[in-house]
């Protein structure tokens, strides 16, 4: 080979190896995007009325997605996630009714702010927060244009849902999670334990103002802690009442313009605070009596705009004192 030739060749490697590495670098992405189907924008009519999956974590509820998939009169399901991977496309694809389903893995507020993502999401036809860690969700996603994007959506009935994580984000009030996850026996001990975490604000859901949230409340035995939150609430003056609904595990509340039923094989809780703790200090064990507890349990409803249950609800009282719990039910069971 010629001297010139071989010069000619080498300039050609250099140029493609600079090109790829330049074209690899341009190529990355704060976000990750999975599709499944068609991801052309459908244009739907707007939903007559508001609605909400409300799931309990563990195994997910197939009964819920198809409502949700109902009530979105189909197009563009979008899943959205801090970590994890696209295993919600094929198993909602394959549930029929939408054009497509996409995941966007969003880890940081870079991606929370990213024009594609924020199309995307702006285009959805149903939204739905998977399960993971909520304290991601509220580093990462809260007061950026992602949050302002789910506000328009929620502020257009657009259907959103969550699970574990994902459920702890839509109500007005957060367990946040940013430290270790604190235990029932933990919360109720003392509710200033520095793993009693509490935020505000994410999104503005219709029946969802004053409400905390807690998921896998069976197996991992929670609705002590979820009495903690909302002594924690009203002693500290974000509201003069509040509310805690706690899902059990496989478990989902649908509501419809305040209207729920539940699906799963699990019960759903909705609590209610009387007036103030008796005693909610920091290092002391909560003492907080008579908060409301209604459960709902098979085929009955709940009205989360009058905050009553109708059917299948059982009606007791829930009481802390000195850090043990108790209620009216017979044999004193909490559950």
């Amino acid at each position: 080979m010629n001297t010139s030739l071989f010069s000619r060749l080498s300039r050609i490697v250099l140029f493609t190896l600079a090109f790829g590495a330049s074209h690899t670098a341009l190529a990355g992405k704060p976000y990750q995007h999975f599709l499944t189907g068609d991801g052309s924008n459908a244009v739907l009519p707007k939903p007559a009325f508001p609605s909400l999956v409300l799931m309990g974590g563990g195994p997910d509820v197939d009964a819920a997605f198809k409502w949700m998939i109902q009530k979105s009169g189909g197009g563009n399901f979008v899943v959205i996630r801090a970590t994890g991977t696209d295993a919600y496309n094929p198993y909602i694809y394959d549930m029929g009714g939408v054009r497509s389903v996409e995941t966007l893995i969003i880890p940081s507020r870079t991606a929370a702010s990213d024009p594609f993502v924020l199309e995307r999401v702006r285009n959805a036809e149903a939204v739905f927060i998977a399960g993971g860690d909520q304290s991601d969700y509220m580093r990462y996603w809260k007061d950026t244009p992602l949050d302002t994007a789910l506000q328009e959506l929620a502020n257009r009935n657009i259907p959103i849902g969550g699970t574990s994580a994902g459920l702890a984000v839509l109500g007005q009030f957060i367990y946040t999670g940013e430290n270790q996850s604190v235990t029932s026996p933990e919360a109720l001990a003392n509710p200033y334990n520095k793993n009693v975490t509490l935020g505000r604000d994410f999104l503005t859901l219709p029946t969802m103002g004053r409400v905390i949230t807690d998921s896998h409340l069976d197996t991992r035995d929670r609705i002590g802690r979820l009495v903690a939150f909302l002594g924690r609430i009203v002693q500290d003056g974000w509201s003069g009442t509040a509310r805690g609904l706690g899902v059990d595990v496989e478990t989902a509340l649908l509501v419809e313009n305040g209207q729920a039923q539940r699906v799963g094989l699990g019960s759903v809780y909705f609590l209610q605070t009387v007036g103030l703790p008796q005693v909610c200090a920091p290092k002391t064990p909560l003492t907080y009596r008579n908060v409301g507890v209604q459960r709902l349990s098979g085929s009955g409803s709940f009205d989360l705009n009058n905050w009553a249950g109708y059917g299948s609800t059982t009606n007791y009282a829930i009481s802390a004192v000195q850090g043990v719990l108790s209620s009216t039910q017979p044999g004193g069971s909490v559950y």
